[in-house]
């Protein structure tokens, strides 16, 4: 460092003028960042114009659960959207990014340090020379990248952009919670509709085994009559066990779901509701804006492509701008009148690195193919998804349609093999077929109801919608503090150099 008080103030200001004047104009030359990828079109994917079934019916983007018409199941998608783990996992992991977006960001701005010194200084050469001194100083130190080439600035909005994707990942989880929340109450109550129809054919096979027995006292039935008609009540009596089970355990996956323990979580008895006519189901190209992990997705293959951009600027020269100012005095009183001011200015290039950075290019080239790759086939699944759905609730329709017809029929066939068994015209094993036939379909018709309601829980999953856009953290603690407000990118902001 070269103390200025020996240059005049007109060489001074015409110094600090002229260092100013070169800035303003690498700034200038900054703005133009010829390092940005190339837009993509379409990211190359032709979707069908139109799905295999159509609705007339509105595009439902609101919480699609409340068409089921229970309060309790509205209240506990609303608590698993606040209180799930894997939700509040996500809410930390986009905390993270957005931290990361701001330090991502950071080198834009120049950085300003300050310090401050103080030295004492004693020394003796003998008894009788003993010298003091001390030492007071005080300064700024101030450094800047001048972003000629935009790796500043694509480094900056791949942080952008992966923020936004976690938050779109944060969605994902969301519509994946409430969906998994549904289901289980569904096939909660199923289950409780299972046993009460197995409780009823317990009695209602025991009132059999009593009219056989009666029979057989007055010698009009067999004793393996009676032997077939106790077996049918035990059959009955069994299955109570596997619905209990299974309904516990459905408890116990919605205790998790809802971030509580195990055995907290009370589900009342209602009856399964009648699903609704087929929601809108807008155009396949709506998935893209639909549907968070396809949003997210987008976002990754955007930043990749920012990530190559700041790669390949990184192979060019970088220049760096700094500047210091310090006061110093051997006492406080006289700190403000020694001063000191300097600029500088380095330029730094790679000659030789051993193919380090070529190959960072093409490293980051290789992860814009993989994460193309994944963004067509996150197209292509939920496309696929959705397909699925509206197959399963079509063609289910049909076979509960079917299987009612099926019902009917049994219970004609039962009826006719007790009206001939009661005139002693066959023996009971007809009646006893068609006993267990009607009493299984029965049983089954639940879990057929049950499924139709999960396919079009399925459905409004695949559908995607942008009511996720509204959650918030259920407990923000510095959530919206200078992190968020410094890194909270809008994923469709394209910024040109």
């Amino acid at each position: 460092m070269h103390h200025v008080s020996s240059i005049s103030p007109s060489t001074q200001a015409h110094l600090f003028f002229s260092v100013a004047a070169s800035l303003v104009a690498a700034l200038l030359v900054a703005g133009c960042t010829p390092f940005q990828p190339d837009p993509r079109d379409g990211m190359e994917l032709s979707l069908p114009p139109a799905y295999t079934l159509y609705s007339e019916e509105p595009r439902a983007t609101d919480r699609w659960w409340r068409e089921f018409g229970s309060e309790e199941l509205d209240a506990l998608v609303e608590e698993g959207l606040s209180a799930n783990l894997d939700i509040g996992a996500a809410w930390g992991r986009l905390r993270q990014a957005r931290a990361s977006a701001v330090q991502s960001g950071a080198d834009a701005y120049p950085v300003l340090t300050g310090a401050a010194d103080y030295a004492h200084t004693r020394s003796s050469g003998n008894a009788r020379s003993e010298t003091t001194s001390e030492t007071h100083s005080v300064g700024l130190s101030a450094g800047y990248e001048v972003d000629f080439w935009g790796r500043v600035q694509a480094v900056s909005r791949a942080g952008e952009l992966d923020s936004a994707a976690s938050r779109e990942d944060l969605n994902t989880v969301a519509m994946t919670v409430a969906a998994e929340i549904v289901t289980k109450w569904v096939r909660i109550q199923a289950q409780r509709q299972k046993k009460q129809i197995l409780h009823s054919q317990i009695t209602a096979n025991r009132t059999y085994l009593e009219l056989i027995e009666l029979r057989f006292r007055n010698s009009l039935a067999t004793a393996l009559d009676v032997y077939q008609q106790r077996e049918n009540v035990e059959r009955v009596k069994a299955e109570l066990p596997l619905v209990e089970s299974e309904e516990q355990l459905l408890l116990h996956e919605l205790a998790l779901l809802l971030g509580r323990p195990v055995g907290t979580v009370m589900v009342a008895d209602e009856p399964l509701p009648e699903p609704a006519s087929l929601p809108g189901l807008g155009l396949p190209v709506d998935l893209l804006a639909n549907r968070p992990d396809i949003r997210s997705s987008g976002l990754a293959l955007q930043s990749a492509d920012w990530t190559v951009a700041a790669a390949r600027a990184d192979r060019l020269p970088a220049l760096t701008l700094g500047g210091d100012a310090a006061y110093s005095g051997a006492q406080l009183a006289t700190l403000f009148n020694n001063w000191m001011f300097s600029l500088a200015a380095s330029v730094v290039g790679p000659i030789f690195d051993g193919g380090s950075r070529a190959a960072e290019v093409e490293k980051a080239r290789g992860v814009v193919d993989e994460r193309l790759a994944d963004y067509k086939a996150t197209v292509l699944t939920a496309l696929k998804e959705v397909e699925d759905a509206l197959a399963q609730e079509k063609w289910q329709r049909r076979y509960i349609k079917a299987r009612q017809a099926q019902v009917l029929a049994a219970r004609v066939n039962l009826s006719e093999a007790l009206s001939r068994y009661r005139q002693g015209l066959d023996d009971y094993l007809p009646v006893l077929t068609a006993l267990f036939t009607v009493q299984e379909l029965e049983v089954s018709a639940v879990g057929d109801a049950a499924d139709l309601l999960l396919y079009r829980a399925a459905l409004h999953r695949a559908l995607g919608g942008s009511w996720v856009n509204d959650l918030v953290p259920s407990a923000p603690d510095g959530e919206e503090d200078a992190v968020q407000s410094g890194a909270a990118p809008n994923d469709q902001h394209q910024h040109n150099g």
